[in-house]
């Protein structure tokens, strides 16, 4: 992956997406197309070939999930080719699964408000372009809620539920031992006692870890 990333945007607020723009050309970041709609966005993704696609949720003609559906063509049309990270203004967790179950390498989910943290927002584009996958914390937080009782999650003590929270936000390892000053090896023991109980089989990268991840609490 070049440092240079090509990046489309694609959101009906034009104020918003300046401001994206702007963000994004700081970083050094070419911004390939900007558009409106999804049609718009699609004939740009098939015409300049970008590295990311940043996409609004609800745009034009109905503003419900159009934002959602040009994702899935995107990735129908390019695979992996062309990382997708998908802005909410509200917390969605059906339209993130959507797009989690579509894919599991460069795609992410994040709510609008974060695109003011820029080192945040700017990080995402980061990891999605690099094959990660971001999930906004928030959609982290309803998803873990999403459970009845008797829910294998009562069998985990609060430092697991904050390892599981973060590994379902696409964080690696040694990110997840920054976050809670830990060590790696105390980490991954949190880890492995977490699929343990949850009855899930360790994978062998982050990216089928956090689908594990997601797959169960989708089955909830």
């Amino acid at each position: 992956m070049s440092d240079v990333l090509r990046i489309a945007v694609a959101d009906d607020a034009i104020l918003l997406r300046a401001g994206i723009v702007r963000i994004l050309e700081g970083e050094g970041w070419v911004v390939s197309s900007e558009s409106g709609n999804a049609e718009d966005l699609l004939a740009a993704v098939r015409r300049d070939r970008p590295d990311v696609a940043i996409v609004d949720i609800r745009m034009p003609p109905g503003h419900a999930d159009e934002g959602i559906r040009a994702t899935h063509e995107i990735r129908a049309e390019h695979g992996d080719a062309v990382a997708v990270l998908v802005l909410s203004q509200y917390l969605e967790p059906d339209f993130a699964l959507r797009l989690l179950d579509e894919s599991s390498r460069g795609v992410g989910y994040l709510l609008k408000d974060r695109i003011a943290d820029v080192a945040t927002f700017t990080d995402a584009v980061r990891r999605v372009a690099a094959g990660g996958q971001v999930i906004d914390p928030g959609i982290v937080s309803r998803l873990l809620n999403r459970r009845r009782r008797a829910d294998p999650l009562d069998a985990l003590t609060e430092r697991e539920r904050e390892v599981l929270s973060l590994m379902a936000e696409g964080r690696s390892n040694r990110s997840i031992a920054d976050s809670l000053f830990l060590a790696s090896k105390t980490v991954e023991a949190y880890i492995s006692s977490v699929f343990a109980k949850l009855a899930l089989e360790p994978a062998a990268t982050d990216h089928r870890r956090v689908l594990a991840v997601l797959a169960y609490l989708q089955a909830r």
